[in-house]
């Protein structure tokens, strides 16, 4: 395999691997752990989605340049809880990969998730809280509240349909690039393998539950502290968030733990099982 892959790097079959073993470290490690990292990964990736706003909202470049801009200021968010090794809701849907391979059973899969989601959901609500309180929506004459709000109105508005296949797109791109993350053996190879597939999801649009739970809750914030800043006919609630996650969370599990995970496993591992332990390999995002 290093003839095809290079001596740096991870072969797929062995990546393969090692989502299995990342997965069953996961999948059993200590409720309080699990559902700490899961708290700060909701956080980490709401700052990649404030990073994204600020970004977004310079009215004097072209649209295509805002939204790889945008796209690369959203990616820092993921970036950081790859690095930090946070729990996060959608690429924890490679854990598929280990019950597919029978090494954890669907109990141990549904409560990692469970954990993960709800603790996500703190984490990205508590941000999208300082964010209200912070002051900063009233920057650029209001521009970053009013794009805030027009954000989450967006997403808000996003059909069942549209909600649920733009969340199979988006978990594509964000396990596709944690999987090739593990290809590599430092903090750089990471960085390069995952910046691009994650700029894309946020330039694109796609839907993303844990961006999805920054967003809405942070726009319908700034609307009730700053109702100046909400344009003419835009009207947020709550219900709005439910229509958007429900579907989204569908969506990434089939993006991620179907399209991902489980095509992986029946490519590498469910007729050539590979048993050498890659070095290196933690269980770490």
């Amino acid at each position: 395999m290093a003839a095809i892959y290079g001596s740096e790097a991870y072969s797929p079959r062995e990546i393969a691997q090692k989502v299995e073993r990342v997965g069953l470290v996961k999948a059993r490690a200590p409720f309080l752990q699990t559902f700490m990292l899961g708290i700060l990964a909701g956080g980490f990736i709401g700052l990649g989605g404030l990073f994204h706003t600020v970004v977004i909202c310079d009215p004097d470049l072209p649209l295509s340049v805002l939204r790889v801009l945008g796209g690369v200021a959203f990616a820092t968010g993921y970036i950081i809880a790859i690095l930090a090794g946070a729990e996060v809701f959608t690429s924890n849907n490679l854990l598929a990969m280990t019950y597919a391979a029978r090494k954890i059973t669907l109990r141990e899969l549904l409560r990692n998730w469970s954990i993960v989601l709800i603790a996500n959901a703190i984490g990205a609500g508590g941000l999208a809280l300082l964010f209200a309180f912070s002051g900063l929506a009233t920057h650029g004459t209001g521009a970053v509240g009013e794009a805030a709000v027009l954000i989450a109105h967006a997403k808000s508005q996003l059909s069942f349909r549209e909600a649920f296949v733009l969340g199979i797109l988006g978990n594509l791109f964000v396990c596709i690039a944690v999987w090739m993350s593990l290809a590599g053996r430092s903090v750089t190879d990471s960085v390069v393998a995952v910046i691009l597939p994650l700029t894309a999801l946020g330039a694109i649009g796609l839907e993303h539950i844990v961006a999805t739970m920054y967003f809405i809750p942070r726009g319908i914030l700034v609307g009730i502290l700053h109702p100046e800043l909400v344009p003419p006919g835009v009207v947020l609630s709550w219900t709005g968030l439910w229509k958007n996650a429900v579907p989204v969370v569908l969506g990434n599990i089939v993006g991620g733990s179907l399209m991902v995970a489980t095509v992986y496993h029946i490519i590498y591992r469910r007729w050539q099982p590979y048993d050498h332990q890659p070095e290196g390999e933690n269980g770490d995002n």
